[in-house]
């Protein structure tokens, strides 16, 4: 008789030890599989989670670039350009520049390509005497904000004031006991107030904005501004050498200086927004990182134990098998059946019980541990992955029968006979 029609034959006779050997082959492999295919879920939820993240970060930070875009506009202006015969100690005392330029820098300079200004306004101060009041004031006239050439408009820093309106500084509006909505006489022109400002603790609580084409015709300047305000944009390199350099190459006879208090704050706030995205993406890196280094040491540990405790357990269940069936072994050897062919009875047992509990555990393993996370779906089957298992468990299964074998193959069949 063919050696494989006695395997099926001790299959079909012997269906519990079968089935148990089938089943700790499967718990093993399940195991196995359930392990392998849950750190291949945690490696494609942390790439959904971090690009989730990532997205949510630059969502953030642009809502937080433009919070901090409004805070600081109200830090006003970091950056003068200004005449290049104006002395600076003179400016420092007086609080207002002395020489003039053209207005038509500020047009110059816009339609140039910036990397390092964003913001510009043109503007003309003096101080003088509010005749009408007798306070001493600083008579400032603005106009809108230049756009930067290919800057994308933005809320402007600072508004224009319209014709016909005065804007106030806080002293003035309060000494004055005005609000928004009276009518004033500056210089013997009739004005309404518009905005009454709070409280800055410094010059611009004693000025009085207007038009920048109301200031020229009262002092007699057409044409001519003292100061271009600019905003120096936060970025790569932007420190004030570059700054000047760009600006010397557009604009002739001109100095920049930087108004430093505000520069600081400015790029501490931006700053600020950028390292809170950027520690937010790094600890959830950290954090799946850690995740997955623990459940590598857990497999690192369980699977060589399963394997081990797998391969003990269908050992026992052979020399079991084979001390039950002494007599029949016996018969066998007697009817002529060599060492090998006992020996492959019993591995060929063995390898059938690998496959079956192989493909019955991988499933089970991939399906359990896909149901468990929510994660289930067809993709979770590598099927690469099932043949190998199924390979390496049959391997194991024979390797674990192959002493029970070897002991059967050895019996004497008339020692077992006479015992018999």
């Amino acid at each position: 008789m063919n050696v494989w029609c006695l395997v099926r034959k001790e299959i079909r006779g012997r269906k519990i030890h079968f089935a148990l050997a089938i089943a700790s082959v499967a718990l093993a492999v399940a195991v196995i599989s359930a392990v392998t295919t849950g750190l291949r879920i945690h490696d494609r939820t942390t790439q959904e989670v971090l690009a989730a993240k990532e997205k949510e970060t630059v969502q953030r930070m642009a809502l937080l670039e433009d919070d901090y875009r409004k805070i600081m506009k109200y830090l006003g202006f970091n950056l003068l350009i200004l005449p290049e015969k104006q002395k600076l100690g003179e400016l420092y005392e007086s609080g207002v520049p002395g020489e003039f330029m053209p207005e038509e820098y500020v047009s110059r300079l816009a339609a140039y390509p910036s990397l390092f200004i964003r913001h510009m306004m043109p503007s003309l101060q003096q101080k003088l005497v509010w005749k009408e009041t007798g306070r001493k004031v600083i008579l400032a006239g603005v106009r809108g904000e230049v756009p930067v050439l290919r800057e994308t408009l933005r809320e402007p820093i600072m508004v224009a004031v319209p014709a016909g309106t005065v804007e106030l500084g806080y002293e003035l509006h309060r000494g004055l006991r005005l609000k928004k909505g009276d009518e004033v006489v500056f210089l013997g022109r009739s004005y309404r107030v518009g905005e009454c400002n709070p409280p800055r603790g410094d010059q611009d609580d004693i000025t009085v904005w207007m038009d920048l084409r109301e200031v020229q015709r009262l002092l007699r300047r057409p044409g001519q501004v003292n100061a271009i305000l600019a905003l120096k944009c936060h970025c790569l390199n932007d420190d004030l050498a570059n700054v000047r350099a760009e600006v010397a190459g557009i604009l002739p006879g001109v100095q920049v200086i930087e108004k430093g208090s505000n520069v600081l704050t400015r790029a501490e706030a931006r700053d600020r927004a950028a390292r809170e995205a950027r520690e937010s993406l790094a600890s959830e890196k950290e954090h799946r990182g850690r995740m997955k280094a623990e459940q590598e040491q857990l497999a690192a540990v369980l699977i060589p134990a399963v394997i081990g405790v797998g391969m003990v357990w269908i050992a026992f269940l052979f020399f079991g098998n084979v001390r039950d069936r002494k007599s029949e072994i016996g018969i066998l050897r007697a009817v002529g059946y060599g060492r090998g062919r006992i020996r492959v009875l019993f591995l060929g047992k063995a390898l059938l019980a690998g496959l079956g509990g192989a493909v019955a555990g991988y499933v089970f393993g991939v399906v359990g541990i896909g149901v468990w996370t929510g994660r289930w779906s067809l993709s979770l089957f590598h099927w690469e992955s099932c043949l190998a298992v199924t390979l390496l468990a049959s391997l194991l299964a024979m390797a674990a029968a192959y002493l029970p074998a070897t002991w059967a193959a050895n019996q004497d069949p008339a020692e077992i006979l006479r015992e018999e």
